[in-house]
């Protein structure tokens, strides 16, 4: 069993940046690809970025390629998620994921979630 918490949501002006972190419980978490999605009001959640079990690969959606960062600290059993010149269109509840397996790249498998941060992007 895995328990993710969120952290590092809130409210920022168009073209700021945030850090999300992921705190992780279970020893096994250096063995699980990572990942973050959104869901945004109305809409289906999305894949935003994954990272595999050592931090060698990872993937991000196209629409936040160059401007967020997914990066993993496994001794300290987080994964973190930083944004940069965000936008409106990111306004959304971000969620961290964990898979069973190694990776986390699309088409991703997630058997964990967090409860959620909500990220407010004012324009």
């Amino acid at each position: 069993q895995v328990q993710l918490v969120e952290s590092g949501g809130g409210l920022v002006q168009a073209g700021g940046s945030l850090r999300l972190s992921c705190a992780a419980s279970g020893r096994t978490f250096s063995n699980r690809g990572m990942g973050w999605f959104r869901q945004a009001p109305g809409k289906e959640r999305e894949f935003v970025a994954g990272i595999s079990w050592n931090g060698g690969s990872t993937y991000y959606v196209d629409s936040v390629k160059g401007r967020f960062t997914i990066s993993r600290d496994n001794a300290e059993y987080t994964v973190y998620l930083q944004m940069n010149s965000l936008k409106p269109e990111d306004t959304a509840v971000y969620y961290c994921a964990a898979s069973r397996l190694l990776t986390m790249s699309p088409p991703v498998r997630t058997d964990y979630w967090g409860q959620g941060t909500q990220v407010t992007v004012s324009s």
